[in-house]
């Protein structure tokens, strides 16, 4: 009997295995070495790994960087866009910014699709809708000869305004699919039904290029799984915070571009949920990168403008991740000007950092965690070993011997650096949003944001860190709380005062018949099925726009705008409820639950820790080396407390429970970590 869950998270450096036992309500995991060449060589070793009959899978689902590092890469197969004459270079255009306004050599990199393969045809459709130019077919006939002689298998369509009528778009792709069987082509409107060019011919640009790379690497890994004996659907994360099938990938592999880092923030907020959290910050710290999301009264925050590289705008829903360069493996250096800098370059997985021993010279801050012992002499359960003399090699020689500091004040002070650029990130997201950091819980998980969640807290006055018990594979366990989520939209440009009712129901009944086609043809049955509306409102004469939740029934629109007025009095620190409110989209989420694994409390409570497994010297900074027991946390059972310092070791991760903290052990096998000045400060203001 299928009793497994199982899901697979691939990062930089390593791709980690989470398995739900159905019968057991019992989780375990594994991590094995990352594959970049290939991600699909160790999702397969990992399941070799633990030992899993894919015959007992009821479920296996994934969160994939395949799209995410084709678009970061440009590897892409032979490629075309097709547009109206005159806009072939809406991509190259762009919205005139860059990522760095002030550097004059630092350019924003080109399309996807470069000049000489965008090609224009005659037609024009007038923002209404109305056709101004009927499609020259036979002209779009001789284009289709020349792009079959180039040998082009992808083409993306995009016309200026098919967003108000796709008449063209539609017939354009008939002739294409008459001319070219073999190709694959996405058209603009079908893929991102919007109003600006730039946003919606680079959506569909993205989803073009993507098709045939996504779409063969998950068909070649359902294939695989099936021969393995697994018979359900190989569900696939997204960028919104659901999951697709792959028959909807082939459709909209652009949706797959965030995958990987969506899966930490879902999994986050089911954790905070349980810890009775309703505001928390997420710090998932991997080999490579950190990504930190937040979540809000219950909440993730969902955003529409965001991109892989700077310029290149995929406009779909996503859940709002902030992304940067510190992880276990950034490299530590001296700038020009003889100051400390840490990443956003990284040693990766191969060579990886010094001590790995596989040919790295560049001090990371995996080096600094193994000089100051927070880390011991292996990782991943003995998969990695860690040389510390490479380490404290690496260290003198780049960091302590030019700044004239001892190997440990260099090593705590590339933590330092780490920890400050995380923090920084964490304010983007909270304080500019409007959040006090102070309100929120930090969950700390990721291969390395154990070792860091502490110190980060404690430079935003956050009180309490929150470890999960499996913090390595904390996104794998994402990967199982998600559902099949579609998102579709409509434009609809009306003041909201006269709107009418009868046309808004009708939009929206379009729009809910085509997601409960796409939910059906993922066997979602209807009781599984939830549709959302959201509308998003602007203020007349506003450019951009707001979303929020939109009802049903009499009223449901004047709600829509109270909601409008308070979210703009949030984001923007303003409201104005006499200015006219301009409804500006429809849009629709489609939901399809899936089951979920039922996690089981604990019913066992110990008091105290117990013995730790060893006692070794570590390094904090003004507290200098202090001897500090080391923990297994397998032994730890629920009710245990402990005060700080010590090392919290385990397969996945290392947790530094640094002086002046308590740590305890919840129902749920977390570790909170509470910052005993923060604690305090908080409690007399409560």
């Amino acid at each position: 009997m299928s009793n497994l869950r199982v899901a697979v998270d691939v990062g930089g450096t390593f791709t980690d295995v989470c398995i739900f036992d159905e019968e057991t309500q019992r989780m375990r995991v594994t991590k094995v070495p990352s594959t970049p060449a290939d991600p699909m060589l160790a999702i397969l070793s990992g399941v070799e790994r633990a030992e899993i009959n894919l015959a007992d899978v009821s479920l296996f689902s994934h969160g994939t960087t395949v799209a995410t590092n084709a678009l970061i890469t440009r590897n892409f197969p032979p490629a075309a866009m097709v547009t109206t004459k005159g806009f072939r270079d809406v991509i190259e255009i762009r919205d005139g910014t860059k990522d760095d306004l002030w550097d004059a050599y630092n350019d924003v990199t080109g399309p996807y699709i470069r000049r000489r393969d965008r090609f224009e045809v005659t037609e024009r459709i007038d923002y209404a809708g109305n056709i101004v130019t009927p499609l020259d077919e036979e002209e779009a006939r001789r284009l289709a000869a020349v792009l079959r002689k180039r040998g082009v298998t992808t083409i993306a369509v995009c016309f200026i305004n098919s967003y108000a009528n796709a008449e063209h778009e539609i017939r354009m792709r008939k002739i294409l699919e008459e001319e070219l069987p073999e190709a694959t082509v996405s058209t603009s409107a079908e893929i991102l039904p919007e109003i600006f060019e730039h946003d919606r011919f680079n959506t569909a640009v993205s989803n073009a290029v993507l098709g045939p790379l996504v779409s063969g690497y998950v068909s070649r890994l359902a294939d695989e799984l099936k021969t393995g004996g697994y018979d359900g659907d190989l569900l696939l994360l997204h960028s919104g915070g659901g999951s697709m099938t792959p028959r909807m990938v082939k459709r909209y592999p652009v949706r797959l571009a965030a995958s990987g880092i969506a899966a930490g923030a879902i999994a986050a907020k089911h954790i905070a949920q349980q810890c009775g959290f309703e505001n928390a910050v997420s710090l998932d710290m991997g080999g490579t990168s950190t990504d930190i999301a937040l979540v809000s009264d219950g909440e993730l925050r969902i955003t529409k403008e965001w991109q892989v590289e700077y310029g290149h705008p995929i406009v779909f829903p996503s859940i709002e991740v902030l992304t940067i360069g510190a992880g276990g493996g950034s490299i530590a250096h001296i700038d020009i000007a003889g100051s400390l800098r840490n990443g956003p370059q990284s040693a990766g997985a191969d060579p990886g950092p010094a001590c790995y021993n596989m040919g790295g010279e560049e001090p990371t801050n995996c080096d600094a965690n193994v000089v100051l012992n927070r880390l011991g002499s292996t990782l991943a359960g003995g998969a990695k070993t860690l040389d510390r003399g490479l380490s404290q090699a690496v260290i003198k020689r780049a960091i302590a011997a030019p700044l004239d500091m001892s190997e440990e004040e260099a090593a705590h002070a590339i933590l330092q650096v780490a920890n400050a650029n995380m923090a920084d990130a964490v304010r983007l997201i909270s304080i500019r949003r409007g959040y006090d950091p102070r309100d929120f819980a930090l969950l700390a998980f990721g291969g390395a944001g154990a070792l860091h969640g502490v110190e980060v807290a404690r430079e935003l006055n956050i009180p309490t860190v929150v470890v999960p018990p499996n913090p390595g594979v904390t996104s794998a366990l994402g990967c199982l709380l998600v559902d099949i989520r579609h998102d579709l939209s409509a434009m609809y440009t009306a003041v909201a005062a006269v709107a009418d009712p009868e046309d808004l129901e009708s939009k929206y009944k379009a729009l809910e018949t085509e997601a409960t086609a796409r939910l059906r043809h993922e066997g979602v049955s209807a009781e599984n099925s939830i549709l959302q509306r959201i509308i998003s409102m602007r203020y007349q004469g506003q450019w951009r726009s707001l979303a929020v939740n939109m009802g049903t029934g009499d009223g449901a629109l004047e709600e829509a705008i109270q909601s409008f007025h308070q979210q703009h009095e949030r984001e923007f620190a303003f409201r104005q409820d006499d200015q006219p409110v301009e409804i500006y989209q429809l849009q629709l989420s489609a939901v399809g639950k899936t089951p979920k694994p039922s996690f089981a409390p604990a019913t066992e409570w110990v008091s105290e820790p117990g013995e730790p497994d060893s006692v070794r010297p570590v390094y904090f900074g003004e507290d200098g080396w202090v001897d500090t027991p080391v923990y297994d946390r397998t032994k730890l059972g629920a009710g245990a407390t402990f005060q700080g310092p010590a090392i919290v070791d385990q397969l996945d991760s290392t947790t530094v429970v640094p002086p002046r903290t308590t740590a305890e052990i919840d129902e749920w096998l977390n570790i909170r970590i509470h910052l005993t000045e923060f604690k305090d400060e908080q409690e007399a203001q409560s």
